[in-house]
C-alpha cells in the first residue's frame, strides 16, 4: 500500500461534502446510545450524566456531522492524542475527518456497541458501517458495504470532552475502499 493512500486515509481528506444531514441530530444522538454500559459503580448519577451525555454527542456527530453536536460534545481545549498525520489539531481535526469521511460514507452509522464510564473516561467500541457511495482519494464508489470497528478513549472534564485516543481498523477500511488489495 502507498504511504499516501494510508497518510490520506488517517487524514480523512477526501474532497466532496457531506450529505449525511438526512439524519437530524435526534435521530444521530438515538443511533449513539449504546446497547451496553458499564459504570463505575462509585460515581453519582449526575457524575455519570455529565460523561456520557458529550460521549453521545460525539458519537452522534460521527452519524451526521453535525456542528451543534459536537460543540456540545467537545472543548475549546480538545486534544487529540492519536492524531494522523495532516489532520489539524482541537476541535477542527474531529470536524474536518467528519466531513471527509461522510463525503465518502454518506449513510455511515457509528453504533456504540460498548461503553464502560470509568472515572473521568469513557471508554466505547464502534461498529462503524455504511456505503461507499461517495468519493475516496479521486475514487468513485459504488455502493460497496463499509463495516469496520473503532475503539475510542475519551476524558471528560466540565461537561466535555477535552482529550481522545482513538484506534481504527483502518486496513479493513482501506480493503473495503478499494486501496489496498
Amino acid at each position: 500500500m502507498k504511504k499516501h493512500a494510508l497518510t490520506t486515509l488517517l487524514c480523512l481528506s477526501v474532497a466532496g461534502t457531506a450529505s449525511a444531514a438526512h439524519v437530524d441530530d435526534d435521530m444521530a444522538l438515538a443511533l449513539a446510545a449504546p446497547r451496553e454500559r458499564i459504570v463505575d459503580h462509585s460515581l453519582s448519577t449526575s457524575a455519570v450524566r455529565a460523561r456520557v451525555e458529550p460521549a453521545t454527542a460525539f458519537y452522534g456527530f460521527w452519524n451526521n456531522g453535525s456542528q451543534a453536536l459536537l460543540d456540545r460534545a467537545i472543548s475549546p481545549g480538545f486534544v487529540d492524542h492519536t492524531l494522523p498525520p495532516g489532520r489539524p489539531q482541537g476541535p477542527s481535526g474531529p470536524a474536518a475527518a467528519s466531513k471527509a469521511f461522510l463525503a465518502a460514507v454518506p449513510d455511515l452509522k457509528v453504533t456504540v456497541t460498548q461503553q464502560l464510564v470509568v472515572g473521568d473516561r469513557v471508554v466505547s467500541h464502534l461498529d462503524m458501517a455504511g456505503h461507499f457511495t461517495g468519493t475516496f482519494q479521486e475514487r468513485q464508489g459504488h455502493g460497496e458495504t463499509i463495516h469496520f470497528f473503532a475503539t475510542d478513549i475519551v476524558k471528560v472534564t466540565n461537561g466535555r470532552i477535552t482529550d481522545n485516543w482513538h484506534l481504527e481498523d483502518n486496513l479493513t477500511l482501506l480493503k473495503q475502499l478499494g486501496v489496498y488489495r
